[in-house]
């Protein structure tokens, strides 16, 4: 996890892109495509969405308290079938449902325990992304569950509230999965946030939504598309939230809450509120803010979530779009999605509003996480499909980490392509990019960070009370492709004065509970 060598200056770097890009193009062409395919516009659905469909909002998962006190909860991932308006009925995946799963929720202290079934024809895993949990319980690709086995992780959620969420982790084959349907959110709950006054009645001023892009061939199936000029994965050109096509969400209340999560395998999003008033940012991945941020854009790269809060008035509706996002050069503007503009979801305000108090001044403490109790700077580079100049290894431990301790991480994109970081079991803060102290909405718990082009972004983390020599959590590109093609590395924790033991070399193929 060390940098070797010397970095090539960005200038000169970026130069050579463009000249390799302007061959590669001419190559397949006259100097008139290039131009073309350099200038052409991006996908603009801004105006053009009639929202006809009403907002699926996925239900609360059923629990029940076992004899021990664990809150359990049932997850069994199976092949299904929806109308997304294509035509056909798409062939789909999800969780106790034909797409995505339910919201699972659970309270900071509680022990929980969740009864993973795989009813597919194929090796799969759940992830608890943003989770502190231990390696073993994580759901990576060392957790995978053979078709019609049971696996049961069980923990205690000792973090604060959030919005995380799950979905699989297959080594080599999470994209796909995440794909075809298999994702869900998890709310956790803690006393400090339930005593804010905050919308969090979920379904009538709390909602989840869940933002992914697909793309449908002629027989309404998904289809999975490369791009060879950016090659980032699968970009779509079609829309869904919760699972539904051009959604609309009525809204009864002067002020909602709504739980963005960028569920997508690659595209980046701005999103804001087309008339571009200010919302309230209120949380990020790992958690409330220390004081709400208003703000009028927020982008999230591949597994990011926030919590905004929009206010509306009695009877109008706007649309929450996604504006170009800033993907760092021309090429990927052009080819990564970079200049394509989305209306996402109609809020549509009823004719009369129930009041809702006004956003407190202050949400909760972040506690700073000391630089100077770091012991050890780690430096990744993320190029091609390595970080580092490691391709992923299940077999091979890339960092040794001590239970409790501190870390800065360097982490610098060197490739000009759109990359993000994603940690497992912690969450993080940043502490600079490109050595400038970072925007408001990146001054919260993160666990998952867009990298600009050549700006180290600097982070730093304590590792928690979960040891293990042997069962690695990861660290990775959250672009599912890049993840499946290798730009993962494997971390373990260990108490202090023990090493690094022997990964195993697959997944576990849970038949039963661990």
């Amino acid at each position: 996890m060390t940098t070797t060598g010397p970095r090539p200056r960005r200038p000169i770097r970026l130069l050579v892109g463009i000249l390799v890009a302007v061959v590669v193009l001419c190559c397949c062409g006259s100097a008139g495509i290039t131009g073309w395919l350099l200038l052409r516009p991006g996908i603009d659905t801004a105006g053009k969405v009639d929202f006809r469909n009403p907002l699926a909002v996925p239900p609360l998962a059923p629990s029940r308290i076992d004899d021990e006190g664990r809150r359990v909860f049932d997850l069994r991932a199976q092949a299904g079938q929806r109308d997304f308006g294509q035509g056909a009925a798409t062939r789909t995946w999800g969780f106790e449902g034909d797409y995505l799963g339910p919201t699972l929720r659970a309270a900071r202290g509680e022990r929980v325990v969740v009864d993973v079934v795989n009813g597919l024809p194929e090796p799969t895993s759940v992830h608890w992304h943003g989770m502190r949990l231990p390696a073993v319980m994580d759901g990576g690709p060392h957790q995978e569950v053979r078709p019609g086995a049971t696996w049961s992780p069980t923990w205690t959620v000792d973090q604060p509230a959030a919005t995380l969420w799950y979905h699989p982790h297959p080594h080599g084959k999470t994209e796909e999965h995440v794909y075809r349907g298999l994702a869900g959110m998890f709310i956790v709950d803690d006393e400090r946030e339930g005593a804010l006054p905050l919308p969090r009645d979920y379904g009538v001023d709390d909602f989840p939504v869940i933002v992914q892009d697909k793309n449908f061939d002629r027989d309404g199936q998904l289809r999975v598309t490369r791009n060879m000029f950016s090659d980032i994965g699968t970009l779509g050109d079609t829309l869904l939230v919760n699972g539904t096509v051009a959604p609309y969400l009525d809204v009864t209340t002067e002020r909602v809450r709504l739980r963005l999560l960028n569920g997508s395998t690659a595209r980046t999003y701005d999103f804001g509120l087309a008339d571009d008033r200010p919302f309230a940012l209120i949380g990020t991945d790992g958690g409330l803010l220390a004081a709400p941020h208003t703000t009028r854009r927020i982008t999230l790269s591949p597994g990011e979530r926030a919590e905004i809060v929009v206010d509306l008035r009695a009877g109008e509706r706007v649309a929450v779009r996604s504006f170009p996002p800033a993907l760092g050069n021309v090429f990927s503007d052009r080819f990564a999605g970079g200049r394509d503009t989305f209306d996402v979801l109609e809020l549509r305000a009823a004719g009369t509003l129930a009041t809702a108090p006004d956003l407190p001044d202050q949400l909760v403490p972040v506690e700073r996480i000391d630089p100077a109790s770091a012991v050890t700077t780690r430096s990744l580079d993320f190029a091609g499909r390595s970080i580092g100049g490691r391709s992923m290894d299940l077999g091979r431990i890339d960092a040794t980490v001590v239970r409790g301790s501190v870390e800065i991480w360097e982490v610098t994109k060197l490739d000009g392509t759109p990359h993000n970081l994603h940690v497992h079991d912690v969450q993080f803060q940043v502490l600079s990019i490109g050595g400038d102290p970072p925007p408001p909405h990146l001054a919260g718990w993160k666990d998952t960070i867009l990298l600009p082009d050549d700006d180290p972004v600097r982070i730093i983390m304590r590792f928690g009370d979960h040891a293990d020599p042997n069962m690695p959590y990861m660290y990775h590109c959250h672009l599912l492709y890049h993840e499946d093609q290798g730009m993962m590395g494997q971390f373990v924790v260990v108490e202090p004065g023990q090493s690094a033991g022997t990964p195993p070399r697959g997944g576990a193929g849970h038949s039963h509970g661990q």
